[in-house]
């Protein structure tokens, strides 16, 4: 039987500000998704939190981009904004960017992570949901669960995966993507995945029989809605052992902190925190960004779990060390490099005060230069 696990998520009001989900809200979308069990649309669901952002896990036999599966989420998220209304919490409804329900959430606002599997004789994966960061916080991790021995042992030991894995990758402006192989193509793979502003991963396959072995959400709310409304906060499905990475490669990365954009008003650079379910509340200065693990085992299309796998003191130093590079980087205030460059910033009042001030700048006599992506070097339209 083949299963799609469908992950779709959405901020739709934060308590209190955006460090939490209330409860009352993640009580009627969980409302929405048991009905969806119980009517048969769905083989189970699970609704996990991450900050102010609630993600609703389905299993299902309906395949991707379902408009039945998506139009389950969006009622539940739509019910759940008029309880956030109510209770007058802040920004409710705000990934919300249609009216009404059209066919398909993608593009409305709210992220997707999608896969069509066969299940195998055991299936473990793993959601990972993050708050106060982009999609291209995933491409890291990815790199190297999929693409590093030096962190996944199974692409050297394991003759299944020693074929290596293709990436998918998103060029989040055109909307188009590339397939690279690895490691053939590996450094063709860190040209673009290495640029986080621009290029995700979008998906991952094995090489060997091109099984999806990862996927990952990739909207970017500000690129739809024309102005900013809150981080992408994204989600990333991530399937292990037996020909993928074990459950400890792909936790791996995160012991490890580095960088991500985000934390306050999208607008800043941070790191990306590994915490347990209970501390997934970004607090100071709206952050810094989260991220939570939820593992899953898949039993006939119903889903054993979550197990909050970064419930573990072995994930204490990566926690410490965030602290401490939170502390760097808040030294510099609202200066680069912990304030986004120029590029990330127009979707917020920097196109407004240039405007306000474009009748200000005068010639100097010094020569112009030319804009960052243009010229000589160009690649993409």
């Amino acid at each position: 039987m083949k299963v799609t696990i469908s992950v779709i998520k959405a901020d739709i009001g934060g308590y209190v500000g955006h460090s939490s989900t209330h409860p009352e809200v993640v009580a009627k979308v969980e409302e929405y998704a048991k009905a969806g069990v119980e009517k048969g649309t769905l083989l189970d669901a699970s609704v996990i939190t991450c900050g102010d952002d609630i993600a609703i896990v389905m299993t299902h036999t309906k395949g991707k981009d379902n408009e039945e599966i998506h139009k389950l989420a969006w009622d539940a998220f739509v019910a759940g904004t008029e309880v956030a209304k109510k209770l007058k919490l802040y920004g409710a409804g705000q990934d919300l960017l249609a009216d009404a329900f059209s066919g398909n959430v993608k593009g409305m606002g709210p992220g997707v992570a999608e896969m069509e599997i066969e299940e195998r004789k055991s299936e473990p994966f793993i959601v990972y949901f993050a708050d106060k960061t982009s999609p291209s916080a995933w491409n890291l991790a990815l790199y190297e669960m999929f693409a590093d021995p030096m962190n996944t042992a199974g692409l050297v030991i394991d003759p299944s995966m020693h074929d290596g894995f293709t990436f998918e990758v998103m060029d989040v402006y055109s909307g188009k993507a590339v397939k690279l192989e690895t490691p053939r193509e590996l450094y063709d793979l860190l040209v673009f995945i290495g640029a986080t502003s621009r290029y995700v991963v979008r998906a991952v396959y094995r090489n060997r029989d091109g099984e999806i072995a990862a996927v990952a959400s990739t909207q970017k709310l500000s690129l739809m809605a024309g102005r900013y409304v809150g981080k992408d906060d994204p989600v990333l499905i991530v399937r292990c052992q037996s020909g993928f990475p074990a459950v400890g490669e792909a936790l791996e990365p995160f012991a490890r902190p580095w960088l991500v954009e985000g934390w306050m008003r999208g607008s800043h650079t941070g790191p990306l925190m590994p915490v347990s379910f209970k501390e997934a509340k970004p607090t100071r200065f709206d952050g810094p960004p989260r991220v939570i693990a939820a593992g899953y085992q898949l039993c006939e299309g119903k889903l054993v779990g979550p197990n909050d796998l970064f419930d573990d003191p072995a994930f204490d130093d990566a926690r410490n060390r965030c602290a401490l590079l939170a502390n760097q980087l808040r030294r510099q205030g609202i200066f680069e490099p912990h304030r986004l460059p120029p590029e990330e910033m127009e979707y917020t009042t920097l196109p407004k005060v240039l405007e306000k001030l474009k009748d200000r700048f005068v010639d100097i006599g010094e020569p112009e230069a030319k804009a960052p992506g243009s010229g000589e070097g160009e690649i993409h339209e």
